[in-house]
């Protein structure tokens, strides 16, 4: 399949090796960039074509689908000229800046018939797939507690980038921009939130108009309760996890590795250490989810199936990051809309 690459940022280079590496047919067929001297740079290092804008990608019949990985604040037109000629979206998190927003691009493709996926590789790790299996076949028994922690660190100079950190060009800061992926990862795997109290701050260490912590108290539609801290102000940064403790097991989820222990004491792995972008490279880490995530959404398009991580589905996340905003505004408990 063909696919265009639209915004050239940080996470391009993993996208075009994601597709360099795949066995699956995927060909960049060009990329499209708002500056055209760097799109024209880019695409004769890496052997492809610079489009000279979004229409030229809408309509051209060779190209079979589109990623979108600008800044959200560029997302709606995009989407716009796309779904109007019915090409598939695959696009990456956060959807929009605002929930209301992120609906409305959800709802625009939908109207289309038009395919929309979402960059969440986490859930195409090995780990997180043994993760679901084990708690859909009951081995956790009923899910009682959960943890999830984002113990990121960035340097300042990742927030000198203009509009970084903003609510205008990102919708917020480490919740819509870091924390989303484990967010939507513990949600994948546990069903909704139905209700949070959250504190959102920007601490001493970092210079943003947003938050570089935030913490919350949670509960699931199926009665488990929880804790969340994300932040990008933990020097040197670790990695995220989540810890689920169910009344027949416990499962630790860290680094790409599963570690599931039964009341009995039985311990048992599934999956290998991979570093996750924690530290103060926002990159270092593998291609490989992003080409697993990229795979499946060729694979869906071709057979008219759901990708992994649909934009409806994506909006369960969105609307508790709008739920926690509000709480902090608040300080009172949030009932999450979504």
């Amino acid at each position: 399949m063909n696919i265009a690459l639209i915004g050239l940022g940080m996470v391009s280079g993993t996208h075009l090796a994601a597709i360099r590496a795949s066995d699956q047919g995927l060909n960049l067929a060009g990329v499209l960039g708002r500056n055209p001297e760097k799109a024209a740079e880019f695409a004769q290092r890496n052997d492809t074509r610079a489009f000279s804008s979004v229409e030229e990608i809408a309509n051209d019949p060779n190209v079979d689908f589109a990623i979108i990985a600008t800044p959200p604040d560029q997302r709606t037109e995009l989407v716009r000229v796309l779904s109007t000629a019915s090409k598939p979206i695959l696009m990456e998190k956060p959807i929009e800046r605002t929930l209301a927003a992120a609906t409305a691009i959800v709802e625009q493709c939908e109207a289309s018939g038009v395919p929309l996926g979402i960059v969440f590789q986490h859930r195409a790790r090995a780990a997180s797939q043994a993760l679901k299996s084990a708690i859909e076949q009951g081995e956790l028994g009923a899910i009682a507690t959960v943890e999830i922690r984002v113990p990121w660190w960035r340097d300042q100079s990742y927030y000198d980038e203009p509009g970084r950190g903003t609510y205008a060009r990102d919708g917020g800061g480490v919740m819509i921009s870091q924390a989303i992926h484990t967010l939507d990862l513990a949600m994948w795997l546990l069903g909704p939130i139905s209700g949070i109290q959250a504190m959102m701050r920007k601490t001493p260490l970092h210079d943003l108009e947003a938050e570089d912590w935030a913490g919350a108290i949670f509960e699931t539609d199926s009665g488990a309760v929880g804790t969340m801290m994300a932040t990008t102000a933990e020097y040197p940064g670790a990695a995220e996890s989540i810890t689920i403790q169910g009344t027949r097991a416990k499962a630790h989820l860290e680094s790409g590795v599963l570690t599931l222990t039964t009341f009995d004491g039985y311990k048992s792995t599934v999956g290998e250490t991979s570093a996750t972008g924690g530290g103060a490279d926002p990159m270092a880490f593998t291609h490989a989810w992003h080409q697993a995530v990229i795979e499946d959404f060729a694979m869906a398009v071709a057979d008219g199936t759901l990708p992994m991580a649909t934009g409806r589905s994506a909006l369960l996340t969105h609307a508790v990051i709008d739920a926690m905003q509000i709480a902090n505004r608040t300080g009172q408990k949030t009932r999450v809309i979504s």
